[in-house]
């Protein structure tokens, strides 16, 4: 099982936009995975991607002061401007990254040298 962690803290604002103060309108986002196999140092596998994420705030009608904005807030505006599929399709990648890490499909070899174990 993995579970998928939203680290969507940071943030670009307008100063002033749809006559509100400080109103988020972009989200940098990293989606971190963690898997409950333990690879050989009984660590467990991760993996995460990131990207940005724009938010439309053409009507905005329960403007929430920055102040008041949490990073639970910003998560669920992030996830919902992205949509369900997309949301669903990232976090197919982050497992898709700690599947090749637990069995990986390729490996790096040097010429002259013993294949790693």
């Amino acid at each position: 099982m993995i579970t998928y962690n939203w680290n969507c803290e940071t943030v670009d604002a307008y100063v002033q936009a749809e006559g509100n103060d400080d109103v988020v309108y972009n989200v940098h986002w990293t989606l971190i995975g963690v898997s409950d196999t333990l690879n050989s140092s009984g660590l467990p596998y991760t993996a995460n991607t990131m990207g940005t994420q724009t938010l439309d705030i053409s009507n905005i009608t329960n403007f929430i002061p920055w102040n008041a904005v949490t990073e639970t807030l910003v998560e669920g505006w992030t996830k919902a401007a992205m949509g369900e599929e997309q949301v669903d399709s990232m976090e197919a990648l982050v497992k898709g990254l700690i599947d090749l890490e637990i069995a990986p499909v390729t490996i790096q070899l040097k010429v002259g040298q013993p294949i790693p174990e």
